[in-house]
């Protein structure tokens, strides 16, 4: 496997710390290519024009449709050969033997090219190919020297000295590369690493927020109906009051009959003024012993108020000498009235909501099911996240509020299955107490 190979034992971030390094060093590769290309046309066609013109100009064209390659390759997001990087050495070492053997031989100028390709090849590939890639170039250097004709003290000096260069340029360009990816996989790294820290404040923030707001929902709902039950219980006594001297008094039957139904129908009110006094209450923070079906038949109390109500069915099925939980009882009243009402607002007229307990190992498990309109899968994943609702009028805070309340309770809140057209079952998971 070449070291430009994908690995399947190196972790994701690690590859694509490595692709994007690729991808940033084939542009610096593909200024370097082109600017030794220009200013090797320029070299042979005007500064130092040699009998072997036309050959050198065929094989710089033959380089420049490479780097054209080269060039089609980046755009794509691509590097060109990138799984056989000693190929690519080894066309460059070619490369610049030919130039360098039809113009000068050792001493022409091409021969610096070999820098520029070790410098390329050390910031592209692994240091075990750039040291591969000097072996191919030093290969390809000696065979000038020791082409057909005998080797001047000159020119073994020469030879002995670009060897010594080219072998200094790779462990050098190998260690500035090493310390330049170091770098960036450390910055790469410590910036992924502030992303999540952002990301995760910001949600901290949302869940703060949508908490908050909740709350203060609650608090303006409970004025609400403070307010209501005290402007209605006061002329409610009155007429009560009033109901009960005329109980005194001798009657005919069917005015006794009519004052009964009056008072029935006033003691129904007031029943469900003490219900809305009850529940918009300040709400104690205090954890106690609960008794889960006291808190669901409350909470049913409260939803049968509701205005989508009516023509619906809800059924409930609690075994007998359930265990106790503890935890917060408003909240736990919260969260099964959001349930109930959301299965409210889910079903049709003639649809059917159950509300069903059992115990399962150490824990309470609540399915509160409906026969609605169900949730869209695409949707299933955002459910508990705040201000997220599939409701037109929604607040997107309600299941996000009452995960939290459970999960504070020791707790879990999740939503089993849904299908729409069908209905949908959530389940709530409450310890018990040992």
């Amino acid at each position: 496997m070449s070291d430009s190979e994908p690995n399947d034992d190196v972790p994701d971030s690690d590859l694509t710390i490595e692709a994007n390094w690729q991808l940033r060093a084939e542009s610096i590769t593909l200024r370097i290519r082109w600017f030794g290309l220009i200013v090797g046309y320029l070299l042979v066609n005007f500064l130092s024009p040699t009998p072997s013109q036309p050959y050198l100009n065929g094989i710089l064209t033959v380089g420049a449709v490479y780097a054209l390659f080269d060039l089609a390759w980046h755009y794509r997001g691509e590097v060109f050969f990138s799984r056989f990087p000693l190929f690519v050495s080894f066309m460059e070492a070619v490369f610049i033997g030919l130039l360098c053997h039809y113009d000068e031989g050792i001493n022409s100028p091409f021969r610096l090219y070999y820098f520029l390709s070790l410098l390329v090849c050390s910031l592209r590939y692994s240091p075990s190919v750039t040291y591969s890639t000097f072996a191919l170039h030093a290969v390809s250097y000696s065979t000038l020297a020791f082409e057909p004709g005998e080797l001047s003290r000159q020119d073994f000096v020469s030879l002995v000295l670009m060897l010594i260069f080219m072998g200094w340029v790779t462990w050098a360009g190998t260690a500035l590369s090493n310390l330049l990816r170091q770098t960036g996989r450390k910055l790469t790294l410590l910036n992924q690493e502030l992303e999540g820290r952002i990301q995760r404040r910001t949600e901290e923030l949302q869940e703060s927020q949508a908490i908050l707001v909740q709350q203060e929902k609650q608090a303006a709902f409970g004025l609400l109906a403070a307010g209501i039950a005290h402007e209605v219980g006061n002329p409610l006594t009155a007429i009560s009051s009033l109901v009960q001297m005329m109980n005194r008094q001798e009657l005919d039957p069917e005015s006794q009959d009519r004052l009964k139904l009056i008072d029935e129908q006033l003691r129904r009110i007031t029943r469900t003024l003490r219900e809305l006094i009850e529940f918009s209450r300040p709400g104690t923070k205090m954890l106690q012993r609960i008794d889960i079906h006291e808190v669901i038949r409350n909470a049913l109390d409260i939803a049968k108020y509701y205005k989508r109500k009516k023509g619906k069915t809800i059924k409930t099925e609690f075994p007998e000498n359930l265990p106790r939980v503890t935890a917060v009882r408003d909240e736990i009243l919260q969260v099964f009235l959001n349930l109930i009402l959301n299965g409210l607002d889910a079903t049709e007229e003639g649809g059917t909501i159950e509300i069903i307990v059992r115990v399962q190992n150490d824990a309470l498990e609540i399915d509160v099911a409906d026969d609605g309109c169900g949730i869209p899968l695409e949707s299933q994943e955002q459910l508990f996240q705040p201000y997220f609702t599939t409701k037109s009028n929604g607040t997107g805070l309600g299941l996000f509020v009452c995960r939290n309340i459970t999960r504070s309770a020791g707790g879990t809140m999740n939503l089993v299955q849904s299908t729409p057209g069908v209905g949908t079952v959530f389940r709530v998971t409450l310890p018990i107490i040992q």
